[in-house]
């Protein structure tokens, strides 16, 4: 059965533990300065086609793709590895943002940033556990653009979540939800509007 987070967060700064610290800000950026930044970062980053492995085929990435991070903050995912682009001044100023907001003290030196230029551009289900991102990763989410749902299931499939991720909203995941949860963005028939999506994580210096 699927039940839906917002019936468990209040309006404001919202707090629910699914195995591990889930919070969210449904507004963290107000309207104009997310319309602002979305227009900067969809024309700045530089988009890439990725590619995942699946069955062993090597496939395009149902979406454009761009892995951003300080000099050492190089990451494989899907057999692939990505040498990280340098910050740009938007992507800075995301990040000095989270570090503003966020209680726990998380830090952040890379982003990988995803861009769905339609409802058919979607995530499978993952978990951001990477053994770059060490043991219990915390991993800050912020969306621009289309509103889409968010999935969350428990690995065992016994408890499933949604949220509706809207445009300027912020996800932190954080203590073991990647140990013990996963995730997913699915598809939307016939929706045309597009949307950007920030993660942001940490990746120990050598």
């Amino acid at each position: 059965m699927s039940f839906a987070l917002a019936d468990l967060f209040s309006q404001a700064e919202c707090e629910r533990y699914l195995g591990g610290q889930l919070l969210f800000w449904p507004r963290f950026f107000e309207t104009t300065q997310a319309d602002r930044l979305m227009s900067a970062l969809e024309q700045r980053i530089p988009w890439e086609q990725h590619y995942v492995r699946l069955f062993g085929r090597r496939i395009p990435s149902p979406r454009l793709s761009s892995w951003h991070g300080d000099a050492h903050c190089h990451y494989q995912y899907s057999a692939q590895r990505y040498t990280p682009i340098p910050w740009n001044a938007e992507l800075v100023e995301v990040r000095e943002a989270l570090h503003a907001q966020i209680k726990s003290g998380a830090r952040f030196n890379c982003v990988l940033a995803n861009w769905y230029r339609s409802g058919d551009e979607h995530m499978g289900w993952h978990s951001d556990d990477e053994p770059e991102l060490g043991p219990n990763p915390q991993i800050a989410s912020v969306s621009f653009g289309a509103e889409r749902r968010f999935c969350l299931r428990k690995i065992d499939r016994s408890e499933r979540y949604e949220l509706k991720l809207g445009h300027g909203s912020l996800l932190l995941m954080g203590a073991a939800m990647q140990t013990h949860w996963q995730h997913a963005l699915p598809r939307v028939k016939g929706l045309q509007h597009r949307r950007l999506n920030l993660t942001f994580r940490w990746i120990a210096p050598p």
